[in-house]
């Protein structure tokens, strides 16, 4: 089972986020900002997903940034980021990062976390560093 772990300040989308990736059969985990993520990637050797919100107020970090950050520093996570108010311009997002509207679609979501997590041959344990 894959750990994907959700990013998001709203808590009613970051839960329905767990709930559907739960539902599926993936282990979830849910933080509210960027340093809390961060956090939990520096303890967690078993997060295979990133599936991080663009806006969250009151971190060092917004979405892009993120997934800038966990592409640099560990790349071998999958990387899934959603917005319902800004769409990535270039730069924003590392390579084969995918992104997604607000409100997303469960099943096109769940069809990238798989294909991420094939692509990638994310089935072992990531090394810490």
């Amino acid at each position: 089972m894959a750990t994907i772990l959700v990013v998001d300040d709203d808590v009613l989308v970051r839960y329905f986020g767990l709930d559907v990736l739960a539902e599926a059969g993936f282990e979830a985990l849910g933080a509210k900002h960027a340093d809390e993520a961060v956090a939990i990637l520096e303890n967690r050797h078993d997060v295979r997903i990133l599936f991080t919100d663009v806006h969250m107020p009151g971190a060092s970090m917004d979405g892009f940034a993120l997934a800038r950050y966990v592409a640099d520093r560990w790349p071998d996570i999958g990387i899934i980021v959603v917005s319902g108010l800004a769409a990535p311009r270039p730069g924003d997002m590392p390579p084969g990062a995918r992104f997604h509207s607000k409100p997303y679609n469960s099943i096109t979501v769940l069809t990238d976390v798989r294909d991420l997590l094939a692509s990638r041959s994310l089935g072992s344990q990531r090394s810490p560093i």
